[in-house]
């Protein structure tokens, strides 16, 4: 087996270490693009050796890679295969595709293109789509007959995944047809662009195009405001969820950023409500900033705000009750409150604490 794999950074390459693969990470540009340069000079030292490249595209700055077809050519040209992380089908479907890209292998994410919901993690799912070079030697299974006629071992215990999910993706994808689908697409790509203007002048988008557009998500950059203020990333994400949204990706792909990915699925009502949030965000942000608020105590800082602490007897908060649960004017017409207030997040990671029956008092409760 080769035992060289190129991968763009912001992939995860896990599983291909799993697999027995070197791993050896592509540089990007400052403009968060592929390093074209880069890629030939390491396809070229692992020519002998090297298995494949994986893309992800659009790229995880949320911006389309315009050289994906060239960084394709040059794994091609130096023996490999291109894997495209098909993690950002959603803003490709019915537009173009990764064969057209030049990829050979592409796994599609069901929980985040075709009606899956992404809650928890998202059920696992992701059909794998290859070119018909490939073909012949799709996995087979000792139970099923799958694969091609080259077939490797079987790669999952049951052929077909968790196959009660392609159900729901089917129906999506037989609802909406052809134009549906590359309408959603669209849609998805529009909305995305929208936040970006929207909050333009209020953050530092981080990537974007020579048009100054983002593909279906954005990458904004608070780094800033830590160094002026001493806010994180889960500062702004804990503040969200008093305005009733549960927060974007943080500190991925960057640790400073939040990765904001509306998909085609919100009204523009609610675009309006998640910006009208982040720009008033904004707004406490520059009161701590100047000093009106302090560093170590404030809306930010002690966010979220449950329900049993504004409705407290007591306030010990150097900001009103009203400041801290309703900002903005709507939210007293549709307040979705947070359920518990700050909590150790790296702990709670860290120390984990099952509150499983244990198996004795299984046992003593079986029937």
């Amino acid at each position: 087996m080769s035992d060289s794999l190129l991968v763009n950074t912001t992939d995860i390459s896990k599983s291909a270490v799993m697999a027995g693969f070197k791993v050896v990470a592509v540089k990007s540009l400052p403009d968060g693009s592929l390093d074209l340069a880069d890629l030939k000079a390491k396809a070229e030292k692992h020519k002998d050796n090297l298995a494949a490249c994986m893309i992800t595209y659009p790229s995880t700055f949320g911006v389309f890679e315009e050289s994906v077809t060239e960084a394709c050519r040059i794994v091609h040209d130096n023996g490999g295969q291109v894997y495209i992380d098909g993690a950002n089908l959603n803003a490709q479907v019915g537009l173009t595709n990764p064969a057209t890209c030049g990829g050979d292998v592409c796994h599609l994410n069901l929980h985040k293109t075709f009606a899956i919901p992404h809650g928890g993690g998202g059920p696992g799912m992701g059909p794998i789509c290859v070119a018909s070079h490939l073909a012949p030697f799709l996995p087979t299974h000792p139970v099923v007959p799958t694969g091609g006629p080259d077939a490797i071992q079987a790669v999952s215990a049951a052929p077909y995944g968790s196959a009660s999910i392609l159900l729901i993706s089917w129906a999506y994808i037989k609802m909406l047809g052809g134009d549906g689908l590359s309408h959603s697409t669209a849609v998805a790509l529009l909305n995305a662009n929208y936040i970006a203007n929207r909050l333009k002048g209020h953050y530092t988008l981080k990537y974007k195009n020579a048009q100054g557009r983002v593909a279906h998500e954005l990458l904004i950059d608070l780094a800033e405001f830590d160094k002026a203020a001493g806010l994180k990333v889960m500062d702004f994400a804990k503040r969200l969820q008093d305005y009733g949204f549960h927060p974007p990706t943080c500190s991925w792909p960057i640790p400073t950023a939040m990765l904001i990915e509306p998909t085609e699925s919100e009204t523009l009502e609610e675009l309006d409500r998640f910006c009208e949030a982040m720009i008033q965000i904004r707004a406490e942000v520059d009161e701590i900033v100047s000093g009106k608020q302090p560093k170590d105590n404030n809306v930010l800082k002690n966010a979220p705000h449950p329900m049993h602490i504004v409705a407290a007897d007591t306030w010990d908060k150097p900001y009103s009750r009203q400041k801290a649960a309703y900002p903005l004017s709507w939210l007293h017409q549709r307040k979705f409150w947070p359920t518990t207030s700050r909590i150790d997040d790296a702990y709670g990671d860290l120390n984990l604490n099952c509150e499983c029956p244990t198996v004795e008092e299984l046992a003593e409760h079986a029937v």
